[in-house]
């Protein structure tokens, strides 16, 4: 039996536990502001997580290296070799005997436990719960304990309390001091990302660690006097404008028609100096829409074919916003899809999934 609804009405701890007790098997989607999620559950237990806002071969070769399990020059030739095959990328470090299956294995369990706490976070969005078939890696088999990951993100919930109220989204950060202290890796990892320029929101999505994670990160720098909030630049300077009129004398006030006049100039200067800059907020929303649904065509070929599409060209020929095409990469069981967004750039802060 299918469900569906919103996750203020029916939580994700009473999902899960309702998928786990009754044994279900079938794919779990859940929608929020920011992100879309996909579970697949086996008998109750989870099995795979994917989301739209991380590229899952990069976070998975991400956490190899930071738990010193490969160097970067095998992650860059895997990754390679991946783009050519479509091969697992774990599959393909195994083959060349640079992990063990037991590492990757764990890797992988972390890689999932991380995406479906995260969802703890969520104060709303949708979830769709469609029992159905799902594929099971017998070669690197991966079973989480649903139960055991509920009281994780439970435990997780709690100490959300230390950290929301203390950042916003749209705050931005910038190093105020030297780091006069040992800081842990996440710590290090997220001071790197502090430029000035990008708010909260965007550094938390351009790191390879949830959301709490990051955040509890960032907040931890914040304590340690090593990051503050950056003050407000001023939009556009004053525009004094002097105006020698003969009635312009001490005592003497200007005729009714030219303090409108004066007004209209100093609006017309101002426009010519600083035109407004174009949002492209708007364009990120439609990109971001019109990759869910290139998903959803992309999985139904899956459905129909039994593999996915080698190429977008097979269903579609979709152009973000900004007139580029959007960069998919197929696997054997996976892919992923995304744009490089306004700069055109893969692999930068702007992109959208």
């Amino acid at each position: 039996m299918s469900f569906e609804g919103s996750l203020k009405e029916f939580g994700l701890a009473d999902i899960l536990q309702l998928i786990y007790f009754q044994r279900k098997t079938g794919v779990l989607t859940l929608e929020g502001r920011m992100d879309k999620v996909r579970l697949l559950f086996y008998e109750g237990n989870i099995i795979s997580a994917g989301t739209r806002r991380k590229v899952e071969a990069n976070r998975f070769g991400k956490l190899l290296l930071k738990n010193g399990l490969i160097k970067e020059e095998d992650l860059q030739k895997a990754l390679e070799e991946q783009q050519s095959t479509g091969e697992k990328l774990g599959n393909i470090l195994m083959k060349n005997g640079v992990v063990g299956k037991e590492q990757i294995q764990e890797i992988l369990t972390t890689q999932i436990t991380e995406t479906v706490i995260n969802l703890f976070s969520w104060k709303d969005g949708s979830y769709d719960f469609s029992p159905q078939g799902v594929p099971v890696d017998k070669e690197m088999p991966i079973a989480l304990d649903t139960q055991h990951v509920l009281m994780e993100g439970l435990r997780i919930v709690d100490e959300w309390s230390l950290v929301e109220g203390k950042l916003s989204p749209d705050t931005i950060f910038e190093r105020i001091g030297n780091p006069g202290v040992e800081l842990t890796p996440e710590e290090e990892e997220m001071l790197g990302l502090v430029d000035g320029e990008r708010d909260v929101s965007v550094i938390i999505e351009s790191s390879y660690m949830d959301s709490f994670q990051a955040s509890k990160s960032l907040v931890s720098l914040m304590e340690k006097g090593i990051i503050g909030p950056k003050e407000a630049a001023q939009v556009a300077p004053e525009i004094a404008l002097h105006m020698a009129l003969p009635s312009a004398k001490k005592g003497i006030p200007y005729p009714p028609f030219i303090t409108p006049v004066i007004f209209m100039v100093s609006l017309f200067i101002a426009i010519i100096s600083f035109p407004p800059q174009r949002s492209d907020y708007a364009d990120r929303i439609k990109t971001s829409a019109d990759i869910d649904n290139i998903r959803f065509t992309i999985e139904a070929y899956k459905y129909e074919n039994g593999s996915y599409p080698q190429s977008t060209d097979q269903i579609t020929k979709p152009a973000d916003a900004w007139g580029r095409q959007y960069i998919y990469k197929p696997a054997a069981d996976d892919f992923v899809l995304f744009s490089a967004g306004p700069d055109g750039k893969e692999g930068t802060a702007d992109d959208v999934y």
